[in-house]
């Protein structure tokens, strides 16, 4: 029910099922002023556009499948469905049940709520820091450990295969095993604390080395010096790298105790799970009762049951209702002037049981209000604001318990309008027309807009393309002398306005007084008899639309020889007088009042009337 309004009306929701512009032949409006005429024909173009878009519609909707196979429902018309999960497809079910595993996930991550826990990245700390330019001094280190002990080996083995060479086998093998067993733990016993000690090891030893290689070259006879050089050597090596393994077995292990204490600083700073997030939207906390489905079911058939797309526009509507202050906006009070209050209002029911809303805005003719509404963009949010804050106020008053009404009726009287130059006015209604679509979705079971002028098919074809087919299905447009009959086709005569045909207004009869309808013929009277027993005070009030014929009413007593009574003497109504007749008689006889309708023109009539009875006090 919320508000739908092409460019002129300031109300429009969004929906996206297909289906055809409802352009009824209200649409082809023949009773224009003589000045009005000559654009006749470019108004007739816009409606057959209109209609071609509409057929673009139905072919458009054969192209959406759901997942399980099955097609959601479409048609040609726009009929409103049921909110009832039980009367639901199983393709519809399926994406409602997802829709709300996705909104169950989001108020667990408190995805919704401007209070959602996004805990920054911990600093690290300076020892943290600290330790990481340690390791990677280790890994620099060790690299060039890596390098030199790879160069020891090459040395060692130069050195084994000389004295294999000059003294045999036996030498030749202890050696090599020897240097073997060192090298390996050089390079796994690093102490990454105590680089300068350990580089100046590795220094002495590769100065060791060298020394016995020059002792070799030098030396070539005297092969017993050399393998002894070479032996304390390796005796050296060995020596020192033990000592280095005990020291990084010891750093080792306080590493890991590090690294324990640290997770465990780590689990005890984490902060406890919070519960899931509480969401309201139009007063009905999501996923709380099966109010809640209804809701979600209004951005499914707003997506086409695209479950991630009504998910999304959810998130987006909640996070614009957060930003706009909806809450905080339905507590203001006297955001306009009372002016506004005649341009939008409330009335009645249609047939279906829907509230009606009635926008007007021919009282924007008036230039003061038109000034103080629309002169300047702090006047123009202010109009904005207050209109939402009519339709919140008007939404919650719905009933979201399946199979209940949660939609309404607009009705948007285009007589004496501004006209498309006012330029001010199509920047407000643009802007309402996409926070009303992207976040108001189906919320109105019908646009019904009557008095429409010549020119504002043209502009409906300018904001056509913004409007999805779905909600261009629920548009009704009826010229000025269509109007009434239109209205009365879907808002009973007790529950519509009598300045738009009905006989609703303050007075003895109330909306609870039935309102009888009858078609009268061309060129034929019709009578209405109102019997009556028992002495009493009979009351009734009629109207015909368009008038133009001769009405009459007498009373006739049961009793022979009784006169007739004349009540109203026949005379013709034409369409300017009184809109509404109203007469009384009080009865002391058993009789019957009969009411006389003359229809003399070439067109069918419209006649609606009631009656009350109030018994008298005493018998005459």
């Amino acid at each position: 029910m919320a508000e739908e309004t092409p460019k002129t009306a300031l109300e429009t929701t969004t929906t996206h099922e297909e289906a055809v512009v409802h352009v009824e032949e209200e649409v082809k409006v023949t009773d224009v002023t003589l000045a009005d005429k000559n654009n006749n024909t470019e108004a007739e173009a816009d409606a057959e556009e209109v209609t071609e878009a509409g057929t673009e519609g139905e072919a458009e909707k054969k192209k959406h499948v759901e997942e399980g196979g099955e097609k959601i429902a479409d048609s040609d018309s726009f009929k409103e469905e049921s909110t009832k999960v039980s009367d639901l497809s199983e393709a519809e079910k399926k994406g409602l049940q997802e829709l709300k595993q996705l909104i169950q996930e989001a108020l667990n991550k408190h995805e919704f709520s401007s209070l959602a826990v996004n805990l920054p990245k911990e600093e690290e700390k300076p020892e943290t820091l600290a330790a990481d330019a340690n390791k990677e001094q280790v890994s620099e280190a060790v690299a060039d450990v890596e390098t030199k002990t790879e160069d020891k080996e090459h040395v060692s083995e130069s050195v084994a295969d000389d004295v294999a060479t000059e003294k045999g086998e036996k030498k030749e093998e202890d050696q090599p095993a020897k240097i073997e067993e060192a090298a390996p733990i050089v390079k796994e016993t690093y102490e990454p604390e105590k680089p300068t000690k350990t580089d100046e090891k590795e220094e002495e030893e590769a100065l060791e080395v060298k020394e016995t290689k020059v002792e070799i070259a030098t030396v070539d006879e005297d092969g017993a010096k050399t393998v002894e050089a070479i032996e304390e050597t390796i005796v050296a090596v060995s020596s020192s790298t033990s000592t280095v393994q005990e020291s990084s077995t010891k750093e080792e292990e306080e590493a890991s105790a590090k690294e324990e204490t640290s997770k465990d600083e780590t689990s005890a700073s984490s902060p406890p799970l919070l519960p899931p997030e509480e969401v309201s939207i139009w007063g009905i906390p999501l996923l709380s009762d099966e109010r809640s489905d209804v809701i979600l079911l209004k951005f499914l058939r707003a997506r086409d049951f695209k479950v991630k797309e009504a998910f999304t526009m959810i998130k987006n509507t909640i996070k614009w209702r957060n930003e706009f202050g909806i809450d905080e906006l339905l507590e203001q009070e006297n955001l306009v002037d009372d002016d506004l209050e005649k341009v939008v209002y409330m009335h009645g029911f249609d047939k279906e049981g829907h509230p009606v809303c009635y926008n007007i805005y021919g009282e924007f003719q008036n230039k003061e209000v038109y000034k103080k509404t629309f002169s300047d963009e702090e006047k123009r949010e202010k109009f904005l604001r207050w209109r939402i804050q009519f339709l919140e106020r008007s939404i919650r008053k719905l009933d979201f318990t399946p199979g209940g009404i949660s939609t309404l009726v607009q009705v948007n009287d285009l007589k004496n309008s501004p006209g498309p130059g006012k330029w001010e006015l199509r920047q407000a209604t643009k802007q309402a027309l996409q926070l009303l679509q992207d976040n108001y979705p189906e919320f109105v079971a019908k646009q019904v807009f009557i008095n429409v002028p010549w020119w504002y098919l043209a502009v409906n074809r300018m904001i056509s393309p913004f409007l999805t087919q779905r909600t261009k299905s629920k548009f009704v447009f009826a010229g000025p002398s269509k109007s009434a009959e239109t209205l009365l086709r879907y808002i009973a005569p007790e529950q519509l306005p009598v300045k738009y045909g009905g006989l609703s207004k303050d007075g003895e009869f109330g909306i609870t007084d039935t309102v009888t309808e009858i078609t009268v013929k061309p060129a034929s009277k019709h009578n209405v008899e109102f019997p009556v027993t028992e002495n009493c005070q009979l009351s009734w009030e009629l109207r015909v639309i368009g008038w133009d014929i001769s009405y009459g009413a007498e009373f006739v007593p049961s009793t022979e020889g009784s006169y007739t009574v004349i009540i109203q003497k026949d005379r013709k109504v034409t369409s300017s007088e009184e809109p509404v007749i109203y007469n009384s008689y009080k009865i002391g006889e058993p009789g019957k009042v009969v009411l006389t309708i003359d229809n003399q023109s070439s067109k069918k009539k419209k006649l609606l009337y009631r009656l009350k009875t109030i018994p008298n006090s005493s018998s005459e």
